[in-house]
């Protein structure tokens, strides 16, 4: 029991990457607040985990909104009295448009989501972490946030950005007992493709290259393990980094 006693809260948390590190983290002992969209898939999701002995709270939240974004902190300070890890999980996809395809629309709602949100959350969380001394983040990124031609030049540049806020988080607090680290992931089984919307034919036809070279894909639980590593005191001195879960497949370039 890792994590018996904590409290963390998890983005995207109906499905996919999200579900597989709540159900892992209530497995070992922390009280979740489940956070997504889908009001549905994370109520049933509660039921679940509580079913299953676990303390669980299923929040409707859209991340792109900063309002849904405190309420989701607040919820954990409310139900569990406190918060000790912050999981950033949810985000969603391009359609592997280059710099000369994009929509300013679709640019500003994908940087919402994966971007913005991210800093909305760590922005309302570290403030409880400051007060009780301690806290971890852990924002899911993408091994398309570490190089070019994994996707789309928005989805690349959300990822990336991601990870410039992790390394500036983690070595601005460093000192305060916050911990800030990043999960890369390659290929892994999640619906985010169903995010994906007007693909560009030019685009998927270039990072088709690089999805040449994927070694195999991933499952939602073997993210979840890297997740629990990082939420542990397994990892206590690992502080500000990006931890690459993809089989392989970045180890070809």
């Amino acid at each position: 029991m890792q994590l018996q006693d904590k409290v963390a809260v998890v983005t995207g948390a109906a499905s996919g990457m999200g579900k597989a590190i709540a159900e892992r983290f209530s497995s070992e002992g922390a009280a979740v607040v489940l956070a997504d969209l889908n009001a549905d898939g994370v109520n049933n999701l509660a039921e679940k985990l509580e079913k299953n002995g676990g303390k669980a709270k299923a929040v409707e939240v859209n991340i792109a909104n900063a309002d849904d974004i405190d309420l989701m902190i607040n919820t954990a300070v409310n139900e569990f009295d406190t918060l000790d890890i912050l999981v950033n999980n949810a985000g969603i996809m391009d359609g592997f448009e280059p710099v000369t395809e994009i929509d300013d629309d679709r640019w500003d709602l994908i940087f919402d989501v994966n971007t913005k949100a991210v800093m909305r959350a760590m922005r309302k969380a570290i403030p409880v972490f400051l007060e009780k001394g301690q806290g971890i983040i852990i924002n899911t990124a993408s091994s398309g946030g570490l190089n070019g031609a994994h996707a789309g030049a928005t989805y690349t540049a959300s990822k990336h950005a991601v990870i410039g806020l992790t390394k500036n988080t983690a070595h601005m607090y460093a000192q305060k007992g916050i911990r800030c680290n990043a999960i890369a992931p390659g290929a892994v089984q999640t619906n985010i493709q169903g995010s994906m919307k007007n693909v560009s034919e030019f685009g998927l036809e270039r990072a088709k290259l690089s999805q040449s070279l994927i070694p195999n894909v991933g499952t939602p639980e073997e993210i979840a393990n890297v997740a629990l590593f990082l939420a542990s005191e397994e990892s206590k001195f690992v502080n500000g980094t990006t931890i690459t879960a993809d089989g392989g497949w970045t180890s070809a370039f």
